[in-house]
């Protein structure tokens, strides 16, 4: 599938709709106020900083980000609390809406661009980071999740990486996603060297135990098979 194809306009269109179904979902289900969210945030943000200081990601403000799926902008706010330059970060997201929501919060010099980032014209080997987070689970065409992979490895200069956070198994009850394990990620990125590490506890699971007691997240997240997400640094080789 090559960019602005029929099948391209189509499951974008159809991501598009998939994203309009969730409008349904309860309007705190996100809240960091819920004790599983914020657990659930703090988690992923330490497991991240573990990852830059381990990829000898360290002198942050330097760092060129895009986040591809910036949504209401969220993500990049993170980034920048932890030091990231505000001129050196960009979002790319489908929905207007959303992308407006994130011009809203974010600093003018964050760059934001609204379509199907697979098509954007941004300069190979120019970033030094590009990041996904729960994109490709949306993402239902094989065929257009690679397309959006091999523009994001475009993207990359020697060294960088994708940045990428995503749950690996399916939901049976919401159609609307799909699971993306580690061997898809493999598959996505065949020239990739792939770091990785299991994170997040099982949110349906979360959201029963962790409003019984906060360190019943900490506990049940002991175990590896409960959880479902995945944090990876997707390297491109230097040489």
């Amino acid at each position: 599938m090559s960019a602005d194809t029929p099948d391209a306009r189509r499951e974008t269109a159809a991501v598009a709709a998939r994203y309009a179904r969730r409008a349904g979902l309860p309007a705190d289900r996100y809240s960091l106020l819920r004790p599983e969210v914020w657990q659930m945030v703090q988690e992923r943000q330490r497991a991240m900083l573990r990852l830059f200081v381990q990829a000898g990601l360290t002198d942050l403000p330097r760092l060129r980000v895009l986040e591809v799926g910036c949504g209401a902008g969220g993500n990049l706010l993170e980034l920048l609390r932890l030091g990231f330059a505000a001129e050196h970060l960009a979002g790319a997201e489908l929905l207007p809406e959303r992308l407006a929501q994130a011009r809203a919060v974010l600093p003018p010099a964050v760059t934001l661009r609204g379509g199907d980032a697979s098509t954007l014209a941004i300069a190979p080997g120019s970033l030094d980071i590009v990041l996904q987070s729960t994109v490709f689970s949306s993402l239902l065409d094989d065929a257009f999740q690679q397309q959006l992979a091999d523009a994001m490895w475009r993207w990359l200069a020697p060294g960088g990486g994708v940045l990428w956070y995503d749950f690996t198994v399916n939901n049976p009850r919401n159609p609307d996603v799909r699971g993306v394990p580690l061997a898809r990620v493999q598959r996505l990125f065949p020239q990739a060297r792939i770091t990785h590490r299991r994170v997040t506890l099982a949110p349906p699971l979360a959201r029963l135990v962790s409003p019984l007691h906060p360190a019943l997240y900490t506990l049940f997240n002991t175990l590896p098979v409960l959880r479902t997400h995945v944090l990876a640094w997707i390297e491109k080789p230097a040489s």
